[in-house]
């Protein structure tokens, strides 16, 4: 039985209860994929890596692959059960983040950050479709920012927590515990494990009926999985070829031109001193959409019309990737440098930092998403107004913060800029889900997930690191990524020109490119 829908006037008390969950999901995602900070210290001694290296293992391997497999498992939210799907993920990431702490050398961590970010690729895509059928339109970017919201509260978390068992670890047993485990292996198991208890609640959740809430109600797909593993053979290499090949010679020759192009790429770079392992897998991930959108032209044009081919959709996540290039960064690499730079314990960073990521996260990401949706009642772009902001207003905080010398400057100064930088999340989510018909929503929510981690996981958290191991100075790693401030604001700035007129057309241009 169908359960009940919400109406455009309010939401159930049952979407309540379901966002509630899918917030508390949220938080376990980002505790399993941000913990990694607070241990990075004692990574990279006891790995003997350098900076650039745990930018790689937080952001480029974990980001990568999160991308490349976000594609086939949002178009799987598109078409199946969608509380089954996120099950499964949550069970995955959460088994492979506790995996973590069996890691003895850099390849085995990078290879468990693999499947954390494959697992963690079914979250968000039917997190945000269920919330856009649980949720009316007016309230959607609430609901959004208040499910967003799991990221902060999950990075605080995940330093607090993080730091207090690696600390309290290491302290009880210096030569190592049980089975040989260090602190920092301890850590990640006891943030995974309690993955896979939460997995059973999730399981009980009820499936709504998909597009309800805008009166658009859209049947069960026949066959889900077979509509997934071809979005599969599109988008994972080599199997991109086969995907190219099935549209035809011409089709096959463009594929394998951009797939040399980003081998030349890849190849001038390694040339140049990049490491190649940094660059095979950014040039794997570009390449990757690239075949993706290419079939998608091919096969869905009404879905490839609203998103690839829509500038406002692609600009609302050019904007949006580039404020999380500054937001990953800044997150990742704020408890290294109050740990290295001004001899913090970990237990005192995960706490003050957690609680201060938490707070201000939540706060910003809430506050952003309710004025998001107060100003779309004046304006149809209105929500890209808090994109703006987020751009632009915590650049003077991030300057004085990775410059300080005392953490009594440190802690406030990145409190506000998370603050800020949080404004824009909510609303550009919402935008994105407006911009699309309900059918297309895990598919939209995947690709502009596409730019918060392809341009800001899979480059942020890195380039600060390999900038930081060139000069042998954090703060000049992090001041340098603040060179794409005005390509930032530049993207939010032609998504708030161009998103009324996308709104305004999207049932016309969708059934101009062939939908029923």
């Amino acid at each position: 039985m169908a359960a009940p829908q919400a109406t455009e006037e309010r939401a159930s008390g049952y979407a309540w209860y379901v966002l509630s969950i899918l917030f508390v999901v949220y938080i376990l995602n980002f505790v399993d994929r941000q913990v990694i900070s607070i241990l990075a210290e004692d990574i990279k001694r006891d790995l003997n890596l350098q900076d650039e290296d745990l930018g790689f293992l937080y952001g480029t391997a974990f980001g990568v692959f999160y991308s490349l497999f976000g594609i086939p498992l949002g178009r799987l939210a598109d078409s199946w059960h969608r509380v089954r799907l996120m099950t499964l993920g949550l069970a995955l990431w959460s088994a492979m983040t506790a995996l973590s702490g069996l890691s003895r050398t850099g390849g085995q961590l990078t290879a468990a950050r693999i499947g954390v970010g494959v697992g963690e690729a079914t979250a968000s895509p039917a997190a945000y479709s269920l919330i856009s059928d649980w949720f009316p339109r007016r309230l959607r970017a609430t609901a959004l920012s208040i499910y967003s919201a799991g990221i902060y509260v999950g990075g605080g978390c995940s330093l607090f927590i993080g730091g207090l068992v690696v600390q309290g670890w290491n302290r009880a047993y210096p030569d190592g515990g049980p089975l040989g485990l260090v602190g920092w292996q301890a850590a990640f198991m006891a943030v995974g494990l309690p993955g896979l208890l939460l997995a059973l609640l999730v399981a009980t959740m009820r499936e709504p009926v998909r597009g309800q809430s805008e009166g658009l109600a859209t049947p069960p797909h026949p066959a889900p999985f077979r509509t997934f593993f071809t979005e599969l053979v599109t988008i994972v290499p080599p199997l991109t070829l086969i995907g190219a090949a099935q549209g035809g010679a011409r089709a096959l020759g463009v594929n394998l031109l951009a797939a040399g192009v980003t081998m030349g790429a890849v190849a001038l770079l390694v040339a140049l001193g990049e490491p190649i392992a940094q660059w095979s897998a950014v040039g794997l991930g570009f390449y990757a959409v690239f075949s993706w959108a290419s079939a998608l032209r091919r096969r869905d044009r009404p879905t490839w019309t609203l998103i690839v081919g829509t500038p406002a959709f692609v600009c609302t996540v050019v904007a949006y990737g580039l404020n999380a290039f500054l937001s990953y960064a800044a997150g990742f690499w704020a408890a290294p440098y109050a740990m290295r730079v001004l001899g913090v314990a970990p237990a005192e960073a995960g706490l003050i930092l957690g609680a201060n990521g938490a707070l201000s996260g939540f706060l910003g990401v809430t506050i952003g998403g309710m004025l998001g949706d107060r100003l779309r009642r004046r304006h149809p772009a209105g929500r890209l107004v808090m994109v703006i902001l987020g751009a632009v207003l915590p650049v003077p905080f991030l300057i004085v913060g990775f410059t300080a010398s005392s953490t009594w400057v440190l802690y406030p100064c990145l409190f506000v800029a998370q603050l800020l930088a949080s404004l824009a999340l909510g609303s550009a989510g919402a935008t994105t889900q407006d911009l699309v018909l309900p059918r297309m929503r895990g598919t939209a929510t995947a690709t502009f997930f596409i730019g918060t981690t392809l341009l800001g996981l899979a480059l942020g958290p890195y380039l600060a690191g390999r900038v930081s191991t060139l000069t042998g100075s954090l703060s000049t790693g992090m001041l340098s990524l603040l060179l794409t401030v005005p390509v930032t604001l530049t993207a939010a700035v032609l998504a708030w020109r161009l998103v009324p007129a996308a709104e305004a057309t999207r049932e016309a241009r969708a059934r101009e490119a062939g939908e029923a």
